[in-house]
């Protein structure tokens, strides 16, 4: 006789029906197998042996109803101790923002490619994201089931492959070198801080965050050199009390080839010279320590300053990858252009920061007058 809770029934037909669960569909519903005997006994073992073959050739029923968004609160959790706090509020944001409202409710049994892509097309079609993004956003997914794998293999269905969207080549906005001339006299004209602070990174290829970061104590006029040390970021703030969602924080630089000294010019450290501060711990943005500009501030002061010299599609990033290309310009060494940059290898620094002008072009072709061309 069958015992209450065992789903074993004895149909109309005098059969006995064994009734288990063997999986579940993609909205959480369980999906059950069935085995037919002509007695009891003989159904309760089919069905013993068929939960015994269902355990060594598949994940846990527990752990298969499990929703990928738990595993990806796991995986943000143990990140939060081995990333820098910036790249933990990046991974916080593309999986509170986009994997768990599209892939959270979604049972592991029913991962696959094929769903993978469709995610991604409408991260790019319906909410227009741009390839970098959603490259940065599919990399979290792929460590997220790695740590599902590592977990236990037989939780996944195997070969989950993710194709990435290509990105099409962004030609970087640079300083022609009439533009550099006529927004560095700009920058010259009524100079105070903030002006100085944007002539300084144009004039060193300093990120936005690291000259706002940057203080007085960092430059050495009597060695001449500038070292970074810090960088500022505008983060999102977890404090149960927080006034307000974000917060301003100083960091270590991005790597530790970031943290950098970087020798000045002549013409740089005789500006330094010119505007520099007594205290020590004063920004170089402000003059004040007890005052800094964040990030966002100045990007709004350049994009009045350009606005005003009439350069259009000028971001604080364009500096950088204009003193990369005036570098090249006048022949720098590129190992040793890439350390000042703070890049962790020469081959970066090619791919990305090198822009060949028409000058520099039209130079190069010249050379070959030398064998008649």
């Amino acid at each position: 006789m069958s015992k209450k809770g065992e789903n074993i029934y004895k149909r109309k037909d005098n059969r006995w029906e064994a009734r288990y669960i063997k999986g579940y569909k993609p909205d959480g519903s369980p999906r059950f197998g069935y085995c037919y005997a002509k007695t009891y006994r003989e159904a309760r073992d089919k069905l013993n042996s068929a939960k015994a073959d269902l355990l060594k050739g598949t994940a846990s029923a527990t752990n298969t109803r499990k929703r990928f968004a738990v595993y990806c609160e796991e995986w943000l959790t143990l990140c939060r101790s081995r990333v820098k706090e910036s790249t933990y509020m990046k991974y916080d944001v593309i999986i509170h923002n986009h994997i768990l409202p599209n892939l959270g409710g979604c049972l592991l049994s029913a991962l696959s490619s094929v769903l993978i892509e469709q995610f991604s097309h409408e991260l790019l079609c319906e909410e227009e994201l741009s390839p970098k993004t959603i490259r940065c956003i599919l990399t979290v997914v792929h460590s997220v089931i790695g740590y599902i794998r590592r977990q236990d293999a037989l939780l996944l269905p195997q070969n989950i492959e993710i194709v990435y969207p290509k990105e099409a080549k962004k030609e970087m906005r640079v300083l022609t070198r009439e533009e550099q001339q006529i927004f560095t006299a700009y920058l010259l004209t009524d100079l105070d801080d903030c002006k100085f602070g944007v002539l300084l990174a144009l004039l060193t290829g300093l990120r936005i965050g690291e000259i706002c970061a940057l203080r007085w104590g960092d430059i050495s006029l009597s060695e001449r050199t500038l070292t970074v040390v810090s960088t500022m970021l505008r983060l999102k703030d977890y404090e149960a009390n927080a006034i307000r969602k974000t917060k301003i924080v100083m960091t270590p630089p991005k790597s530790n080839t970031s943290a950098r000294v970087i020798p000045l010019t002549e013409y740089a450290a005789k500006l330094c010279a010119l505007r520099e501060k007594k205290d020590p711990a004063a920004f170089v943005l402000t003059g004040n320590k007890d005052r800094y500009m964040e990030p966002r501030t100045l990007q709004y002061r350049l994009e009045r300053y350009t606005a005003e010299c009439g350069l259009e599609g000028v971001h604080f990033h364009a500096l950088r990858h204009t003193f990369a290309t005036r570098c090249v310009e006048v022949g720098f060494e590129i190992k040793s252009l890439s350390e000042i940059l703070g890049h962790t290898n020469p081959k970066f620094t090619l791919e990305r920061y090198v822009h060949s002008s028409m000058e520099l072009k039209r130079a190069n072709m010249d050379k070959l007058a030398v064998i008649g061309c």
